[in-house]
Parts: C-alpha cells; sequence; structure tokens
C-alpha cells in the first residue's frame, strides 16, 4: 500500500516520541484532511447554484420536511443546530434572496413558520443533485462493501 502524507507526519512523530500510541493521530489527521477536502468539494458544487453551505444547510432542512417544505424557525434553529439569533439572521438573508417566506404559526402566537418558495425548493433541488454527485464521486474510490463498513464504522465514533 502507498504512503500517503499523514504516514510521514506520524512518522516524524514515532521517531520524536517513541513512547506515545499514535493509533489514534493515524485516523483522527485523516479524518480533518478528508473533512478539509470535502467542505472544499462542497463549496465548489454549492457555487454551481450561487449557494453558500450555510444556505445549503438551511434550505436542505426545510426540503427535507417533504409536504409544505415548512419548519417553526426555532425548529429549523434546532435542526441546523444554530441559536434562534443566528437563524433570524439567516432567514433575513434567504428571505432578500426569495428562498423562503415567514409568517405567523397558527400554533404559535409568538412564534414564525419558515417556508420554502418556489424559487428556493428550485435551487435547493438543484443544488441537492450537485451535492449528493459531488459526495458520491468523492468515496468512488471505495466499493459498495468498504461503503458500508466505513459508514458503521464512522457511526461508531459519532454516536
Amino acid at each position: 500500500m502507498t504512503q500517503d502524507p499523514v504516514d510521514i507526519l506520524l512518522s516524524q512523530w514515532s521517531q520524536e516520541c517513541p513512547e506515545q500510541d499514535l493509533s489514534g493521530l493515524s485516523i483522527v489527521v485523516r479524518l480533518q484532511a478528508l473533512s478539509t477536502e470535502f467542505m472544499r468539494e462542497t463549496e465548489h458544487a454549492l457555487a454551481k447554484v450561487d449557494l453558500q453551505h450555510w444556505e445549503y444547510d438551511v434550505l436542505s432542512a426545510l426540503r427535507r420536511q417533504g409536504g409544505s417544505y415548512e419548519l417553526a424557525a426555532s425548529e429549523l434553529a434546532r435542526e441546523t443546530l444554530l441559536s434562534p439569533g443566528a437563524m433570524t439572521n439567516r432567514i433575513d438573508k434567504l428571505e432578500s434572496r426569495g428562498f423562503v417566506s415567514r409568517h405567523p404559526d397558527p400554533g404559535d402566537r409568538r412564534g414564525v413558520l419558515v417556508s420554502l418558495t418556489k424559487a428556493g425548493l428550485l435551487t435547493i433541488n438543484t443544488a441537492i443533485d450537485e451535492r449528493f454527485s459531488a459526495a458520491k464521486q468523492l468515496v468512488e474510490p471505495l466499493s459498495g462493501a468498504e461503503c458500508q463498513q466505513l459508514t458503521e464504522l464512522l457511526r461508531k465514533l459519532v454516536n
């Protein structure tokens, strides 16, 4: 098997700190490098439809709801791991681009519902195609069985 840049880094550390167990570092540094590459490719794919990654996150959270493609602003913040204030700012920006609309939540006097507009739905559907295609291309070196195995291993680390 060919060496990658992480192998060189680990070799250097094993010489400098032979008493250290580098097995964790071997995985973490590779995942960090892949994360950087995956994010770069994601941003490139989304740039084709003039979206930033945060815009995709919000629009895709609405798109995944099906039906009316709508969520309460507070739920949308939870779905995207944002504070309510940050979500309000993002909704403002997406609304100014014509991708979302908001209206009062009939079930919560203080609440606001956020919905995809037709333009937002069209944009996110195109972005989904680009995003999914880019993700598939990034894992092409792996077989189907390897993808499944890696998914299971990563699931163990995430949980």
